[in-house]
């Protein structure tokens, strides 16, 4: 009876095991199939999605995130397309014919003022606009008395040209009337004005300012030295388009973030990728990208962007008691990043991004 009972012990003792082992596997598929939050964020379908930018560095996050696959990974189907300014930027985003584009600051606010529904919903430059001049007459514009009856070639919209009329006006000069300003289609126009002589000094952002080393012009003065800080293309979108496809737009996000942390950590492969869309001499284009003068931050800076509306509304630039917080959407940018940081936890650039973003925009 021995030997049974044994038999019987033994086989009741396997059992068990088998029935514990096939709880713990069965757990286990449980947790496999119940994607976690990082999981959930990568999309397997894709969103057709159309995105305007300058032949400049300012736009190198939707360079990168288009080379390196970013957009795609995201979800993304990206067509980009390129203008000449960013008044025409903005006109194809009001008429429907783009989901979102980076063209300053001013340039949006300016349409904003006048009715339009944009939306600022992310970073794509910071500073990185210059005031050039010939050599030979470059010292006369240290000092912003010098500009007194001079002709200034800008571009209508361009970031720089406010900043510059803002410093203008609380340096206590009526640039409407003391100034004789012409106004370009294009940066390559205002360096050839200054070239030839038809303006006296110019105002271009980068790469235009080191083309206009390139040329024989000097750099007068950056505009961070007028307003430090300060916020220049945002990535905005129409309010209905965001209400409608917010999806989308966080997608665009990540994407953005991801591109900010190939940016900074790639050098050498970000100036290839750049090389693609900004036709300059690589060393130009790496004192462009990389000098300190712009900074690629996706923050959309909501604090920012305010500070700039009042420095508009300061400067006569504009004329508007709309409350421009209200055309600021920090939140796609916020969950973009938090998506992304539960992905990878102890990746440093979201780590700083994260606390910049608290600064920033609350």
């Amino acid at each position: 009876m021995r030997k049974p009972r044994l038999l019987i012990a033994s086989l009741t003792i396997a059992l068990v095991f088998s029935l514990l082992l096939a709880g713990c596997g069965q757990q286990k598929a449980e947790q496999s199939a119940t994607p976690s939050a990082a999981q959930s964020t990568t999309p397997t379908d894709k969103i057709k999605f159309k995105i305007g930018y300058l032949p400049a560095v300012g736009d190198i996050l939707s360079f990168v995130a288009k080379e390196k696959g970013f957009f795609e990974q995201e979800g993304l189907d990206v067509e980009l397309f390129q203008f000449t300014n960013s008044g025409e930027g903005l006109n194809a985003i009001k008429a429907g014919k783009l989901d979102a584009g980076a063209f300053g600051t001013s340039a949006p606010q300016v349409f904003i003022a006048k009715g339009t529904p944009f939306v600022d919903i992310g970073g794509m430059q910071s500073e990185g606009h210059a005031v050039v001049a010939k050599p030979e007459n470059a010292q006369q514009y240290s000092n912003l008395q010098g500009f007194v009856g001079k002709k200034v070639a800008t571009v209508r919209l361009a970031t720089g040209d406010a900043v510059w009329r803002a410093a203008m006006s609380k340096a206590g000069i009526d640039w409407k009337t003391q100034v004789t300003i012409q106004e370009l289609d294009s940066p390559a126009a205002v360096l050839e004005a200054v070239k030839k002589g038809a303006a006296d000094v110019g105002l271009v952002w980068v790469p235009f300012s080191e083309m206009a080393e390139q040329q024989g012009l000097q750099i007068v003065s950056w505009s961070s030295e007028y307003m430090p800080g300060h916020v220049c293309c945002r990535v905005v979108a129409l309010e209905d388009k965001i209400k409608d496809n917010k999806e989308a737009y966080i997608r665009l996000s990540r994407a953005s973030i991801r591109a900010y942390d190939f940016y900074i950590n790639n050098q050498e492969e970000t100036l290839d990728i750049a090389s693609k869309y900004v036709k300059l001499d690589r060393e130009l284009l790496r004192k462009a990208t990389y000098s300190g003068h712009i900074h690629s931050i996706p923050d959309p800076d909501k604090k920012g962007f305010i500070a700039f509306w009042e420095a508009m509304k300061t400067a006569g630039y504009i004329q508007s008691d709309i409350d421009i917080s209200k055309h600021v959407n920090t939140e796609i940018y916020k969950t973009a990043l938090d998506q992304l940081q539960q992905r990878d936890p102890q990746n440093s650039t979201y780590q700083k991004l994260a606390k910049d973003f608290v600064i920033n925009n609350q």
